[in-house]
């Protein structure tokens, strides 16, 4: 923390003693929180504050990985419309429309410790695709698992894509700074 104040102060700022602290993370934060005997951590001191690790609490990686639920509403909402515009059309061109889309997700969620939140918006996409699909006639039994097909033959496969933070910033100069 000092080492920090000490690197805003180069450039007249500084933090908010009572918003700032160090927080632990990692696979093993909450077994080591557990040893040394702390007890749960939260984000903030308001009873309505998200349990970052802890006995039956939520671990840093589910915080990491919903910080970006506006944007899957955002994004779920949109395709929503659009699967209704293309409600009549080919199931086949929407399924590969559709997996462009994810494969576009994919490319830029796809992040260390976020398969659980990619997972869940694969699930809510196809269920909104089934939904569309089922809307099409009163005589429509289109089912999950043919959903289920479709999505596995038309869209990319759940992947995490990016590696680690310590692998991507690992920067080599060869001697030289980086900052050359």
């Amino acid at each position: 923390m000092g080492d920090l104040n000490d690197r805003l102060a180069d450039f007249s700022l500084e933090l908010h003693p009572d918003k700032t602290r160090l927080i632990e993370f990692g696979k093993f934060a909450m077994a080591n929180r557990r040893a040394r005997g702390n007890g749960v951590l939260r984000l903030s001191a308001s009873s309505s504050s998200r349990t970052i690790a802890g006995p039956r609490g939520r671990d840093v990686s589910d915080w990491v990985a919903s910080r970006s639920a506006s944007a899957v509403n955002r994004t779920l909402k949109r395709i929503k419309a659009e699967l209704c515009w293309r409600m009549h059309h080919d199931i086949h061109e929407v399924a590969k429309w559709r997996g462009r889309a994810v494969g576009g997700w994919l490319r830029y969620y796809a992040v260390p410790t976020s398969f659980r939140s990619l997972d869940r918006f694969v699930r809510r996409l196809k269920r909104i695709w089934l939904r569309a699909l089922r809307q099409r006639s009163q005589k429509d039994r289109f089912t999950w698992n043919r959903v289920g097909i479709l999505a596995a033959a038309f869209w990319p496969p759940l992947r995490i894509l990016h590696p680690w933070p310590t692998t991507r910033f690992a920067v080599k100069t060869r001697g030289w700074s980086r900052m050359v």
